[in-house]
Formats: C-alpha cells, sequence, structure tokens
C-alpha cells in the first residue's frame, strides 16, 4: 500500500473577523433616502410599506399580515392602529403619520386594488 499524505486543512469559523448581534438602526438620513428612492421609482406599494414599517415598528410577519380594515375604516384611514403581534400575541397599538396615510391612500385607490397581494381586502 502507498503512504499517502493529506493536506490538513485548518477550520476556520465561518462568521470569523464578522459583527455579529443586533445591527444598528436606520438613520434618519437613510431612511429619508430610501422614501426618495422608492419615490422616485414610483413603487407606491413599497413606500407604503416602508412607511408603515417604520411607523408601526412591527415585525415582517405581521406588517404583511395586515388587513385593509386594521387602518382603514370606510373612506378614511386611521391615525392610530391597534394589531396583535403574532410571535408574541401582545396587543401592539402604533400611530401612523399624514404621510403614511398618504401613501396607504394611492396604494389603495381602486386603480391599485388588483395589485395588492400583501393587503387583504375585509
Amino acid at each position: 500500500m502507498r503512504n499517502q499524505t493529506y493536506d490538513i486543512q485548518k477550520l476556520y469559523p465561518w462568521n470569523k473577523g464578522k459583527l455579529i448581534g443586533q445591527k444598528t438602526p436606520l438613520k434618519q438620513q437613510e431612511v429619508w433616502a430610501i422614501r426618495v428612492r422608492l419615490e422616485l421609482a414610483d413603487q407606491k406599494r413599497d413606500l407604503a410599506l416602508f412607511n408603515l414599517a417604520i411607523d408601526s415598528k412591527l415585525r415582517g410577519c405581521d406588517l404583511v399580515g395586515l388587513k385593509v380594515s386594521d387602518v382603514r375604516t370606510g373612506d378614511e384611514f386611521q391615525s392610530r392602529a391597534k394589531i396583535i403581534q403574532r410571535k408574541t400575541g401582545n396587543v401592539v397599538q402604533f400611530e401612523s403619520t399624514k404621510q403614511t396615510r398618504n401613501a396607504l391612500k394611492l396604494v389603495l385607490t381602486p386603480i391599485y386594488h388588483h395589485m395588492i397581494g400583501c393587503f387583504r381586502l375585509v
């Protein structure tokens, strides 16, 4: 039998040298930069979801699970809403800004009803 030598490579952890833990929150300047880019790209649905996410601080699963009736009564959009979080079961109340309500109005007009995939009509 032949003697075979194997190269023994040192194993390195996958996260060596990388930052771990909680990420830093977005700065006000970064938030406005994202809003401007979404407005310029005419992405109304993404802008409405982004604004709602910033205002409510909800998790993604709770955000996409929102119903139209959670943020709107009749023809008027509510300035405050109460949501039950899926993960914790806690009731969360949040206030939406006028900018968020305007973005939601643009998305939820009859012209855009066929594009609504993340809002369930109830």
